[in-house]
């Protein structure tokens, strides 16, 4: 059983994803760990025990993290996810007291113990401040799944840059940069697949059909972002570009790729791009592993049948959601 600390900024979309972790017995899930981007670092521990609440899984601890990039002026996505971060849903707070140790401190101390993997489903700021006080705990993640970036695919915030490494571009320079002197890889989750992942109205009535509970918190947190995806990309329904990254460190099949070297741009109008050396110019060793293709309807399947429950508390079969063919 693979041990994982999740690194996000919740977010709708990554709210999504912690349902899926949470209900998947493969992993172990150390802790999760908050950073600034598409809402503050408290604001997103919040939500994230909002997620693990619903999850029936608040006995994963949450640690509050960086409140600002490595360099220059935060800028969140408020406008994306609400003013709550969840959709404007206003879920109740749920009481608890956060760790008095910070996020980086926490991933320090347990990547001191043994090696764990992360799935990064935020900026990178968390990681990039680790990296740079502890370089030798580079050799202590197993794995480092990153949910940012993009290769072919136009950006989400920019005519060329993703958000999570827009918002702190130095952290994900220092963090491809500090895996490449290390001689490994980051798998990176970008918006070539993400985008291909797109929760419609009529998957969201499905859910409700399947599982009442489940649906009624998806659709709460979702509508504002539908209704964001219609006005600004001409989308009926939502990408969730971080559920796809966790269902890929589960099942890597999902996904395809190509090994390559990466350079992120810090600076000027192409701040946050991805520079990904498909044609090896630069001759160097690959530090990221490009994912490029995924399977949108199996994923979804997957999705599903983690994240929705019968009314007798077990699992939906794949073969059971034969109507997922005509949605």
């Amino acid at each position: 059983m693979p041990k994982v600390i999740i690194d996000c900024d919740p977010g709708i979309d990554d709210v999504l994803a912690l349902l899926l972790a949470a209900a998947s017995p493969e992993l172990e899930i150390v802790g999760i760990t908050t950073v600034s981007g598409n809402v503050p670092a408290d604001m997103g521990a919040g939500n994230a025990r909002k997620a693990l609440a619903q999850a029936g899984r608040l006995d994963i601890p949450v640690y509050i993290g960086e409140m600002g990039p490595l360099k220059g002026k935060y800028v969140d996505a408020i406008a994306t996810h609400g003013s709550d971060g969840l959709g404007e849903s206003f879920l109740p707070e749920i009481p608890g007291v956060f760790p008095e140790k910070s996020a980086v401190d926490f991933l320090e101390e347990e990547l001191e113990k043994e090696e764990i993997s992360i799935i990064a489903l935020g900026p990178l700021t968390n990681l990039a401040r680790l990296f740079l006080k502890r370089p030798e705990l580079v050799d202590r993640v197993s794995r480092l799944v990153s949910m940012g970036g993009n290769f072919k695919s136009h950006g989400n915030c920019s005519p060329v840059a993703e958000y999570n490494y827009w918002c702190d571009p130095k952290a994900a320079r220092i963090c491809y940069q500090m895996f490449a002197d290390a001689g490994k890889k980051i798998e990176m989750a970008g918006l070539d697949v993400t985008r291909k992942i797109v929760l419609t109205p009529n998957l969201l009535s499905y859910m409700e059909r399947l599982d009442p509970k489940t649906g009624a918190f998806v659709r709460k947190v979702t509508g504002f972002y539908m209704d964001f995806h219609w006005e600004y990309e001409g989308i009926i329904g939502c990408v969730i570009n971080d559920p796809l990254a966790v269902a890929y460190f589960l099942d890597p099949s999902l996904c395809s790729g190509i090994e390559r070297y990466v350079e992120v741009e810090t600076e000027g109008i192409c701040r946050g791009q991805t520079v990904v050396d498909s044609m090896n110019f630069w001759k160097k060793e690959p530090n990221s592993l490009v994912l490029t293709e995924t399977d949108a309807g199996r994923f979804m399947r997957f999705f599903l049948t983690r994240i929705l429950r019968k009314e007798d508390g077990t699992r939906w079969a794949k073969e059971e959601l034969s109507c997922l063919e005509q949605l």
